[in-house]
């Protein structure tokens, strides 16, 4: 990634946190052609219409079950791996709350100074990470 596409990625990321969600790519002032660049570099992930971000890991642009209050806003994480990330990224504390894909029950989980407050819990991630990218949506 060059320097030009840094900035970029990094004033994404900016607008997140100043708005307190993803921006659209307007308020980014990104073009298609660096979007297409970051989106290579596995920096974002769009839409398939382009239209939007789908992805700015941790977070995410659309509803998904993994909500994080965090610097005192609401944050969708696009899986239980990024839930935990959203408040390290932020460099706050925060609770996520989801429900198991498997028998449906509440999960509610603190992260206080980077550290999940349980440690009762099990993350099942169908691929391994060197899969990920070969379809990071259903990862």
């Amino acid at each position: 990634m060059d320097e030009r596409d840094r900035v970029l990625r990094n004033r994404i990321y900016g607008r997140l946190v100043e708005l307190g969600r993803v921006p659209t790519i307007a308020e980014t002032g990104a073009d298609d052609a660096a979007l297409r660049r970051l989106e290579d570099e596995h920096s974002l992930v769009l839409a398939p219409d382009r239209s939007a971000f789908r992805m700015l890991a941790p977070f995410s642009g659309v509803p998904t079950p993994y909500l994080v209050e965090a610097a005192d806003r609401r944050w969708h994480a696009n899986c239980a791996w990024d839930a935990f990330g959203v408040p390290a990224a932020l460099g706050v504390d925060g609770h996520v709350s989801s429900t198991c894909p498997d028998c449906g029950d509440r999960l509610e989980v603190d992260v206080r100074a980077g550290v999940p407050t349980r440690d009762d819990l099990v993350a099942h991630f169908l691929l391994p990470a060197s899969r990920w990218w070969e379809d990071i949506v259903f990862t």
